[in-house]
């Protein structure tokens, strides 16, 4: 009989390998547990900004879990490049906001945060088509490159002795005196100690099939986004921009990002000609160098909406050995370290990197 993992956890994505690698990290016995390929959903889907979009608007709750993540980033990228050789591209490159009509609000949560910024003056925009409002020089925020990412903690997790399982789909659980004991699976029945569920925008749909009678089930739903990529130059533009609701992401080897639309139509990840000609064209028109090189790639991921973006970080208030750690929406790969710390933090019954209040599931 093979011997049972300490921790379980079901998904593979950002939040579910950087949860396994803080269990790790704390001498834990690891399986994951994926219904397809791990770090092929929205986790490798996204852009890689380490900033939500105008963090200022958002709730403290998602700042608390940014703040924390990017302190320990730059060590994370580079442990995970000696560990595996696959560098995780963390680079400061810097965030242009171009339309920033709540300037005061976004200085005063700058400051409150020690993130350093400047008003971005006109050499800036020598090369961009737009009409700038209070813009902003952030010029510490850096990003990290999501398949690169994944990839090296995929490998660090393997070296590591983590057990993965992928194609393999979750059907059912046992659940014995308030305790999940095993889950049936398309790949046979696993037993587990401490189950931790990880399936971003499936979580909700997940959690109602293992626990069907929960009060506690999470609230969370797919919103589709799409990125075209175009194929730049090295240096064609040297930092990231946000303009209103869209971004251009420069790769250190010149591609570039164009991002994002925002879609709530459910489960359905299929790309669309009007979003790639409508990135396209902002992409062409902010930044007109662009019209040089071709859009060479273009696909969808499935963000796990929450109310207010913020997700669930929770031991399961009904079953004992259950938690959650999901509902990230745009924001996983930002939140992710600190989310998988806290979640750790929870279980391990250490003291908590942030206040776990308002990652409760209610």
């Amino acid at each position: 009989m093979s011997k049972i993992s300490e921790i379980t956890i079901v998904g593979s994505g950002a939040i579910g390998l950087l949860t396994a690698r803080e269990f790790v990290n704390a001498g834990c016995s690891v399986t994951l547990i994926e219904k397809s390929l791990s770090g092929q959903e929205s986790s490798w889907a996204g852009g890689g900004i380490l900033l939500p979009l105008y963090p200022w608007r958002q709730p403290k709750a998602i700042s608390a879990l940014v703040i924390e993540s990017n302190a320990h980033y730059p060590r994370l990228s580079s442990d995970l490049f000696d560990a595996t050789q696959i560098n995780p591209e963390w680079y400061d490159c810097g965030l242009l906001i171009c339309k920033n009509p709540d300037s005061e609000l976004a200085t005063a949560w700058c400051d409150q945060y020690g993130i350093p910024y400047q008003k971005a003056d006109s050499t800036f925009f020598n090369d961009l088509n737009t009409q700038v409002e209070n813009p902003l020089w952030l010029p510490n925020i850096a990003q990290a490159r999501n398949p690169r990412l994944l990839k090296s903690l995929k490998v660090f997790l393997l070296n590591a002795g983590v057990i993965f399982k992928e194609n393999c789909e979750v059907i059912d659980a046992i659940i014995d005196n308030g305790r999940v004991s095993s889950l049936i699976t398309k790949l046979g029945t696993i037993s587990v100690d401490q189950l931790i569920i990880c399936t971003g925008a499936w979580t909700g749909e997940l959690s109602k099939k293992l626990i069907p009678d929960s009060v506690c089930a999470p609230d969370i739903a797919p919103v589709k986004g799409q990125i075209v990529l175009f194929d730049a130059k090295p240096d064609t533009l040297l930092h990231m921009i946000l303009d209103n609701d869209y971004y251009l992401i420069p790769r250190r080897d010149g591609k570039i990002l164009a991002g994002s639309s925002v879609e709530n139509t459910g489960f359905d990840k299929s790309i669309t000609s009007e979003t790639r000609e409508k990135l396209a064209y902002f992409a062409t028109e902010l930044f007109p160098k662009l019209k040089e090189f071709p859009v060479i790639n273009h696909w969808a991921g499935l963000r796990p909406g929450t109310k207010q973006g913020i997700p669930y970080i929770d031991k399961h208030p009904e079953i004992k050995n259950l938690s959650i750690n999901a509902g990230h929406y745009r924001n996983g790969l930002v939140m992710g370290p600190a989310s998988a710390k806290l979640m750790a933090d929870l279980i391990l019954e250490r003291k908590p990197c942030v206040d776990p209040e308002p990652y409760k599931l209610q």
